[in-house]
């Protein structure tokens, strides 16, 4: 099924003012002149419906639970074609919220909205029946079970639930059959087919041991201890057995990491073998790069790859991160965000190069707490552009977020100023999920606040260039191909991108695949390597269209 791009849209494009100069898709970007418009990202929230507002569970943010914040989750619950918005929220907990706050007690919970295709949305939290009143941090979508629906995830301080979509628009709550009801604090859960029997597992990234309050020995401006005051906690992997439950596999397959910290966790195809390999942020200590053996096995190779550390070597802060093709050489690089400059390395295939200084990222971020961040071609030039969420750890105190644009030398240019009001708003940011809400072709944004309303900020001009989205079907399974590659050659030039939705901080995305063409009418060629290593190519595919494709028998 091709989604097509809505009549008033197409109209509205016909009356943008076009550029004056003559840019060839992938070739570099030009310097900014005022004769170059840039997409304003408008801030939609209130017309749209969205009433969502973040808690900590408690007055006063207290602890490192509190801070945590939360992600945002989009995907299309009721297959309308339309992409819906699952808010995870915090609650009133034992041990964890003051007694202060007991009159929330019971009264917050997630929240889903459905979006009705014109812009708005509704809260259809009850009739889901997904309204999880457990302190959450993230969710994330996948069909667990070949049925055709996406099926719901949530990461909890305590047990995770895991909600079946029964295909009518409810949801049931099969957390403790299935196996999946980890009683860690959970934070993410990147899905993935991992032993290739076609049924997706699930990663599931888990962060500290938290001593309800026990721990006292720290610097009281910090308001509350950091995370190297508490243990850490193990992730794990849960094995698909094909009939509605799980089996942990995570130290028979060389997963198991009792110490880790983990604030977000991503699959990713980093060594392009066609395998998925893990990739795990992790707080104030090394990061990990789990490589796919292809066996059912896996090994840390964060250290040797120059992935563990960043900013010269130190442990950092590391928050959610993203892989794109970020300089156009055919491989995949990675932005991390973090409490300090964030953390920018090029893929330089035998290991990976901090160019965060160099790219002009630190200059810009280093003023700034970073949390949630994306990857994303904001203006369909045919460049990944970066975004970033920013807010204080220990205190709400609020902050710009940021816009870099990719100048297409290696370089990127703070744009916020250029886009927006919303940019010159603060707020203490966490999480951010891309997708394309309104099916116009350009991608919009949904960023969660701490303790605070969540904002819809929609794409106003990203579609004035061309653009493809690509959606990968398993039709056998009945499912998105989870893990497969997408390239798309036009104008002379080459982009790819994996289907893989769960990345950035606590969050997921858009699961079509996303590609701004710049000024091409056509794209030479789409190829689609299948999990499975297989591949499907077609030619003179037409542009600003949603292309879903189908793997053959």
């Amino acid at each position: 099924m091709k989604i097509p791009v809505c009549p008033s849209v197409t109209a509205r494009i016909g009356c943008y003012w076009t550029l004056t100069l003559a840019v060839l898709v992938f070739s570099r970007t030009m310097p900014l002149t005022a004769q170059q418009e840039l997409p304003i990202f408008t801030d939609i929230t209130a017309q749209s419906g969205i009433t969502f507002r973040h808690s900590i569970g408690d007055l006063e943010l207290s602890n490192i639970v509190e801070g945590a914040g939360a992600g945002a989750c989009v995907f299309d619950y009721n297959n309308d074609g339309w992409l819906d918005i699952y808010f995870p929220s915090g609650a009133w907990t034992p041990g964890v919220s003051d007694n202060r706050g007991r009159h929330l007690r019971g009264k917050l919970h997630n929240v889903l909205y459905r979006n009705n295709g014109d812009g708005t949305f509704t809260d259809v939290t009850d009739e889901a029946g997904v309204g999880d009143t457990s302190f959450s941090f993230g969710a994330s979508a996948a069909d667990i079970d070949n049925d055709g629906d996406l099926d719901l995830y949530v990461l909890n301080y305590g047990p995770n639930v895991l909600y079946r979509n029964n295909g009518d628009g409810t949801f049931t709550d099969v957390s403790r059959q299935s196996g999946l009801d980890d009683p860690h604090w959970s934070l993410s859960a990147p899905w993935f087919d991992y032993n290739g029997d076609g049924y997706l597992d699930v990663y599931v990234c888990n962060y500290l041991e938290y001593d309800l309050g026990a721990f006292s020995a720290y610097y009281r401006a910090e308001n509350f201890p950091g995370p190297l005051s508490y243990k850490g906690q193990p992730d794990f992997l849960y094995r698909n057995n094909g009939d509605g439950t799980f089996t942990d596999v995570t130290q028979e397959v060389g997963l198991w990491n009792p110490e880790g910290r983990g604030m977000s966790a991503t699959v990713v195809d980093l060594d392009n073998d066609g395998l998925l390999d893990i990739f795990v942020t992790n707080d104030a200590m090394a990061n990990d790069y789990f490589r796919n053996q292809g066996n059912g096995s896996f090994v840390n190779e964060a250290l040797p790859l120059g992935l563990a550390f960043g900013e010269g070597g130190q442990g950092v802060s590391s928050m959610g991160p993203d892989f794109a093709d970020l300089n156009r050489d055919s491989l995949l690089d990675v932005f991390i965000a973090d409490m300090d400059y964030g953390c920018l390395m090029f893929n330089r295939r035998d290991y990976f190069e901090d160019v965060t200084a160099k790219a002009n990222v630190a200059q810009i971020c280093g003023q700034y707490t970073g949390w949630g961040s994306l990857l994303f071609d904001y203006d369909n030039d045919g460049l990944v552009d970066i975004f970033v969420a920013n807010g204080n750890a220990h205190h709400e105190f609020s902050e710009e977020d940021v816009l870099l644009r990719n100048n297409g030398d290696g370089t990127f240019r703070d744009v916020a100023n250029l886009s927006g009001d919303y940019f010159s708003e603060k707020w203490v940011g966490r999480g951010v999920a891309y997708g394309d809400l309104d099916n116009d072709g350009d991608l919009d944004l949904t960023v969660v606040n701490l303790n605070n309303e969540a904002k819809l900020l929609r794409n106003d001009g990203g579609n004035r260039n061309s653009w493809l989205m690509v959606r990968p079907r398993l039709p056998k399974l009945n499912r998105d191909a989870v893990g497969a590659r997408v390239t798309v050659i036009a104008g002379g030039g080459t982009q790819f991108r994996d289907a893989v939705p769960v990345r950035g901080y606590l969050s997921q995305m858009d699961p079509r695949v996303h590609f701004g063409l710049g000024q091409a009418s056509v794209v030479d060629q789409v190829e689609i390597r299948w999990p499975d290593g297989r591949k499907t190519t077609l030619h003179d595919v037409p542009v600003n269209q949603v292309l879903e494709v189908s793997q053959p028998e």
